[in-house]
């Protein structure tokens, strides 16, 4: 389904070529501070408009049509929208007949019996995570200890980005990317032993942003390469802080209160200008796919605040659920486990 989380919960609506796309956010506590300024930061760093990104140009001005009154939140669901203007619905009929190779148009016409919306790829567009940035914006204000910093370490192998985007729009193709996510300011003991394990649900809100193919903490994949004595965390203080940080953050899904650190793979945008030979499932036979359009060369350079923001989403619910049991374990009468 399009919904995430237990008590911070947010389902994201709309096609990339419908009237709008958002999210609605429930859980949120009431009274924090929240306005359309207040979102717009991150907005901004998934705007286009930089060198590799698509030409569509929307104006992503939140509207906050619940949830919100005089400046706070209210406890109530809240729902952010954000119009779409514009669209060039026609770049993309080609795509009912040859399915782009890589993307969703086959896939989800076997799902939905083809009554799929395939207008600049429907519900499968990177256009529907406004609405997670959005969420991810109100997220950080319930997890206002944390800090987050994200970056995009390198793109097409080369951590000359600019450069690497630039080519790969030059040449009609797209080149994917490496994102790092880390968080400081957690407090240890988020999250549970196996199901809900932190990284569990950290995973699980990044794997639903399109185009992820990998995530790891801290060490990573290397750790399989690694000793114990070189993958293991010294404790050098009582509060559990540790010389370094292979574990990036958590052990035993739960966060042991030292910077969470994610590094998440993005692959290239599959839809490409330069030539494919697919199957044209109108004929059955094999055809030369070449779309025009607009695209992005590189789609982690925007994506890198959508995966922060899914990060975000994530610690608010942890943390929400980690507060709940807390509060319903001091509550329980004396004599009785707590």
């Amino acid at each position: 389904m399009n919904s995430f989380g237990r008590l911070f919960r947010v389902e994201i609506f709309g096609e990339s070529h419908g009237p709008a796309v958002g999210a609605i956010v429930d859980g949120c506590p009431p009274g924090i501070p929240l306005g359309v300024a207040d979102l717009e930061a991150d907005l901004a760093r998934r705007r286009s408009g930089k060198s590799g990104t698509t030409d569509r140009r929307e104006a992503d001005e939140p509207e906050l049509l619940s949830g919100v009154h005089g400046g706070r939140s209210t406890g109530s669901p809240i729902l952010v929208a954000f119009r779409n203007a514009d669209t060039r619905s026609e770049d993309y009929d080609a795509f009912v007949r040859v399915p782009r190779p890589g993307h969703a148009d086959f896939s989800s016409r076997v799902k939905y019996r083809g009554f799929a919306d395939p207008r600049g790829s429907g519900h499968f567009s990177g256009r529907v995570t406004a609405g997670l940035v959005a969420a991810g914006a109100i997220a950080k204000k319930v997890v206002g200890f944390a800090s987050f910093e994200t970056c995009l370490l390198e793109a097409g192998g080369r951590q000359d980005i600019e450069s690497a985007a630039a080519e790969a729009k030059l040449a009609g193709d797209s080149i994917g990317g490496l994102v790092e996510i880390r968080v400081r300011g957690l407090p240890p003991g988020l999250g549970e032993p196996f199901f809900d394990a932190a990284e569990a649900v950290i995973a699980h809100a990044l794997f639903a942003v399109p185009a992820v193919r990998g995530v790891e903490f801290g060490d990573g994949f290397a750790a399989a390469r690694m000793r114990g004595s070189e993958h293991n965390d010294p404790f050098v203080n009582r509060s559990g802080k540790t010389s370094k940080n292979g574990s990036g953050g958590i052990n035993g899904g739960i966060t042991n209160g030292n910077e969470l650190v994610v590094r998440v793979a993005v692959k290239p945008a599959s839809t490409i200008s330069a030539p494919q030979r697919t199957l044209d499932f109108g004929t059955g036979e094999e055809t030369t796919l070449a779309p025009g359009g607009r695209h992005d060369a590189c789609i982690a350079l925007r994506s890198a605040v959508v995966l922060e923001a899914a990060v975000a989403i994530s610690l608010a619910d942890l943390y929400l659920a980690n507060t709940a049991a807390s509060a319903a374990c001091a509550a329980a009468p004396e004599g009785e486990s707590k």
